[in-house]
């Protein structure tokens, strides 16, 4: 099993990397782009024994408590069997 959790950062929140990755994109000729916002993803390999509903809980408190950071970041959790 395998699950995925993708962190972004909150709307409103400053995002410079963003912005420069933006600006980098817009040189190298690529237009009609509006925003880019960066973030992090991470793929977490989980025993099938844990079980979908497990699994989940338990990503999710990590996410919440180490992979993000609450003030500024969101983050959501798919599972794949």
């Amino acid at each position: 099993m395998k699950a995925k959790v993708y962190v972004n950062l909150k709307p409103g929140v400053l995002d410079p990397q963003g912005k420069a990755i933006q600006h980098s994109v817009e040189l190298l000729g690529f237009n009609g782009i509006s925003d880019i916002r960066q973030g992090k993803y991470f793929e977490i390999g989980l025993d099938s024994a844990l079980g979908e509903a497990a699994a989940r809980e338990s990503v999710s408190r990590m996410a919440r408590e180490v992979l993000s950071n609450p003030i500024t970041e969101d983050f959501s959790v798919e599972i794949e069997a």
